[in-house]
Formats: C-alpha cells, sequence, structure tokens
C-alpha cells in the first residue's frame, strides 16, 4: 500500500492529503519526505501552491513526481487552495460518498508525520463512524504542546476571557481556559470543538454533507469554521492524544501587518457568522470595538517594531534558525511512545529545513488562533 501516481484520484484510497505551500520549499521537502514514508494505507497526496517565489513548485516537480501539484498564479488564501486540492479529490457538497476518498486530511509543510501516524488516525476515525473531524496531539520541535490542537469555540463568553487574560492567569481553570483546553491530559482522548488546520482529518461523508472550506476565510478561522460546521450538522470532533505530530508552527519569527489584519478580519468573520444573531445589541459593539481596539494596538506594535529595529539587526521575517529550534530528547527505539515508536529526528530534519528556508528568505507559515 502507499501513494498512486500523480494524476490518478483513485476511487480507492484511504486518505486523500492536501498540502498548502507557500514559499516554504525546504520545510515542504522534510513535510513530503516524512508523507511518502507513510505505511499501513493507501493515500495520494496533492500539493497547491499558492504562486511561491522560492523555487517550491519545481521542487516538487523534480523530487516528488508522485505528487499531484496545483501551480496557482497568484496567492489565493488558504481556503481557496486547499478547496482547490479537495476538488481535485473530488469532494464537493452533494458528491457521491462512494465515489470519494474515505478521509481528507488538510496538512500543513511545517509538518512531519511519523510513519504510522496515517494508519493510527485512520484506525480512530473507523472506530468511530460519528466522528466527522479528527486531529491528533501535536507537539512543536521543542517538545511543547502546540495548544491550537485542541480548543473549543472562540464564543463571545470563551474570548472575553482569552482577551482580557484571565485564561493566562487561570491555566487549568475549565472556566477561564476553556479554549485550550490545558486541564486536561495531553495524552488524553476526548471529543472537543475544534482540531488545529495544521492536521485537520475530515470523513469523506462529512464534507459531501457539509461542502467545502469557507473560502470568505483568506488565511485565518478557516479550521474553526469548518469544524463548527460539522458539529452543527450532527457529526463530533475528537482529539486523539494517542497519535503525535511535530509542527514547526509560528515558524516566522514575526507577521506582517496585513497578516494581522487578516487575522482579526477572521475573529469578526467568526463571530458574524457564527454567533452575532443570537448577540444582543450592547455586546455585539463591545466585541466589534475590542477586536478592532485590540488588532489595532497588536498591529501598531508590529509596525513599531519593525521601523525603530536597526538596520544592521538580521531580517525577522525568515523562518527561525536552527540553533533556535532545541532539540527535543529522543527514547530509545525499544521504548515506543502512544503504541509506535517516536518518529527518529523529527525536530532535527525541521530545524535543518527551517534553517534553509531562513537562508532563502522564505515567506511566513501560516499560524493559527
Amino acid at each position: 500500500m502507499g501513494a498512486p501516481g500523480a494524476d490518478e484520484p483513485t476511487l480507492d484510497l484511504d486518505l486523500a492529503i492536501v498540502i498548502l505551500n507557500y514559499n516554504t520549499r525546504e520545510l515542504l521537502r522534510a513535510c513530503l519526505e516524512s508523507v511518502f514514508a507513510a505505511q499501513g494505507l493507501r493515500f495520494a497526496v496533492c500539493v497547491v501552491d499558492n504562486a511561491s517565489s522560492d523555487g517550491s513548485a519545481e521542487m516538487v516537480r523534480a523530487a516528488f513526481p508522485q505528487a499531484h501539484l496545483i501551480a496557482n498564479n497568484a496567492n489565493v488564501g488558504y481556503s481557496t487552495g486547499n478547496n482547490a486540492g479537495l476538488r481535485w479529490f473530488g469532494f464537493a457538497q452533494g458528491a457521491p460518498v462512494a465515489a470519494l476518498p474515505r478521509y481528507a486530511l488538510l496538512l500543513n509543510p511545517d509538518t512531519v508525520v511519523p510513519p504510522t501516524a496515517f494508519a493510527q488516525m485512520v484506525a480512530f476515525m473507523d472506530a468511530r463512524p460519528w466522528v466527522g473531524v479528527a486531529g491528533p496531539r501535536v507537539r512543536r520541535p521543542d517538545g511543547s504542546l502546540d495548544r491550537a490542537c485542541r480548543r473549543s469555540f472562540p464564543t463571545p463568553q470563551v474570548s472575553f476571557y482569552r482577551m482580557t487574560g484571565l485564561s493566562r492567569l487561570f491555566p487549568h481553570s475549565r472556566r477561564f481556559n476553556a479554549y485550550n483546553l490545558e486541564y486536561l491530559p495531553e495524552d488524553a482522548i476526548h471529543p472537543v470543538d475544534s482540531v488545529v488546520g495544521a492536521y485537520m482529518q475530515v470523513r469523506g461523508a462529512a464534507i459531501a454533507q457539509v461542502g467545502l472550506l469557507d473560502e470568505a476565510f483568506f488565511m485565518y478561522g478557516e479550521d474553526l469554521d469548518w469544524a463548527k460546521r460539522n458539529k452543527d450538522a450532527g457529526w463530533e470532533v475528537w482529539y486523539n492524544g494517542a497519535c503525535e505530530i511535530t509542527h514547526v508552527k509560528e515558524a516566522a519569527s514575526s507577521r506582517s501587518a496585513k497578516s494581522r489584519i487578516d487575522f482579526y478580519e477572521a475573529m469578526w468573520l467568526f463571530y458574524a457568522k457564527h454567533y452575532r444573531a443570537q448577540t444582543g445589541p450592547l455586546l455585539d459593539k463591545l466585541i466589534l470595538a475590542g477586536i478592532v481596539g485590540k488588532g489595532g494596538l497588536d498591529t501598531a506594535r508590529h509596525l513599531l517594531r519593525t521601523f525603530l529595529r536597526p538596520i544592521t539587526e538580521p531580517p525577522r521575517s525568515a523562518i527561525i534558525a536552527p540553533a533556535e529550534l532545541p532539540q527535543r530528547p529522543t527514547p530509545p527505539a525499544a521504548a515506543p511512545q502512544n503504541g509506535h515508536p517516536a518518529a527518529p529526528s523529527a525536530a532535527a530534519e525541521l530545524a535543518e529545513a527551517a534553517g534553509q528556508a531562513a537562508a532563502d528568505g522564505s515567506a511566513p507559515v501560516r499560524t493559527t488562533w
């Protein structure tokens, strides 16, 4: 079992993998090397490149001919780009389920996946037919948990606790830190509101019912929106802490002012789409003022730091260098974790790729809420 040819989206796939890339060539290379080492299932890969200027598309053509490549002429955003890959596999609202791959996976190019992770996640969802969306435990290269891998929806109340800092003051409180669910064990298996778009596995039948990503979300919030729509349609979303991948995530040490605007715009879009109709007019105005105020201050701080940065300081728009990626201690091969051996040198692969991206001046990797 493994991957069919690049132009063969067959009907017998267990997993259809879509990887959206924008100027992260070496991280993408490390990701694809780990993907094509996967064992225990039948899968195919579609890489969607959003007009990268770093040779990403050429690298995929030359080094990974078994991956189908969609090379866009412009950066069309995260949702639109991923939807192009999903459509290539045949996914669409109302599509006949029998003609679809069993599962679709949105995978970030700055991830490294152990050989058995895909098979584990497919088996996890096979055993739970009521689950429409699932994701694994996601580690940063330094060993810390990517807290976005298990979340509650940012309701007005949950968002208030985050924006006022109460979630940071009481990180293990079910009430004040409901968003990141840090009161639950990392290796637990449980239902959540949303997983992270860096590894978001969705049942084909759920996509046929709910539809594709909402393209109104350009760069942020689309994973939360997709999870919300799946839950509203009756599907459950689950976190599988027994399976683990590695994710660079905020590989860029700073984001552009535009990305910050996109971030806060997505917050408003999600609120307006899912909660505004049930919110009183006074609270609605407070929420708008909070998003505009916090977004404006955040963007202003970023611009100020940019203008005041000494001209001799190396640009921080590049991906963090290897020295900034501490190596996570690797357990002995004879001591499996979570039911399978730990991925060898995942942090090292990411560190090397991140260093190359820094040298190339690659653009930032998309981050999440």
